[in-house]
């Protein structure tokens, strides 16, 4: 794989995901952010371009690793599995981090004044990806899937909401609202590090921020780099015909 100081990161990402491992471990944000050539990003990040570049062939140039090539998708499959799989695991997460947050920040909130913050931010964040996956399964992806069994069909598509760009744009705006939330979040836990004093509650609490955190970025990527492009690209063929 050609990759250059040009190539945008969201879509490096979406042809091999095997290089948003790297993209993390230098702090560049490929899903939010994923918009920006390597160059830009590192310019940004104050990153050596020319460093990051040969660690990027390295990981992409491994041989028997495996890395699903969601690129390759049919669009209402993809929709499908964001649902499916990221959709059910926030809701699944949500509950389960709550109470465990709730705790920590009673017990420890005394030496760990943080960890008010950290709750509350969760909080914003658990209701406002609720209401946001809600407006994905019921206005969004049943357009999308409309769209696919229109190009299959030659039959006509029409959107409710004018064009697929005004919900995507809407949606884009809520990544980027929750990216910057859970940058806080990370920042707040100094990347989920338990302190001294922290009991097996906080490790865990910490360990699934973590976790969820990393699949929002993989949910994130995938709708920004991979769904929405494609999406508005076929709206624009079926415009055409």
């Amino acid at each position: 794989m050609n990759i250059t100081k040009e190539t945008v990161v969201g879509d490096l990402v979406a042809k091999d995901y095997r290089a948003a491992s790297v993209f993390k471990q230098y702090g560049i944000d490929f899903c939010c952010n994923g918009n920006r050539t390597i160059e830009q990003a590192c310019v940004k990040d104050n990153k050596d371009t020319n460093t990051l570049i040969q660690q990027l062939v390295q990981a992409t140039a491994q041989q028997g690793t495996s890395s699903i090539d969601y690129n390759s998708w049919p669009l209402d499959l993809l929709a499908d599995y964001v649902e499916k799989k990221h959709h059910r695991f926030v809701e699944t997460k949500i509950q389960e981090i709550l109470p465990y947050l709730d705790k920590i920040t009673r017990v420890h909130g005394g030496h760990h004044p943080e960890l008010e913050e950290v709750n509350q931010l969760f909080k914003e964040s658990a209701g406002e990806l609720t209401k946001h996956m809600k407006k994905e399964e019921l206005i969004l992806f049943p357009f999308i899937r409309k769209m696919v069994k229109a190009q299959q069909s030659g039959e006509a598509a029409q959107a409710p909401f004018g064009t697929v760009q005004n919900p995507i744009s809407a949606m884009m705006q809520e990544h980027d609202t929750e990216g910057e939330r859970f940058r806080q979040i990370a920042e707040l836990t100094h990347n989920y590090t338990t302190p001294e004093d922290g009991c097996n509650t906080y490790n865990v609490t910490l360990s699934l921020l973590k976790e969820f955190e990393e699949d929002l970025h993989l949910h994130i990527h995938l709708e920004n780099n991979i769904l929405f492009p494609k999406a508005i690209a076929l709206e624009k063929t079926l415009l055409k015909n």
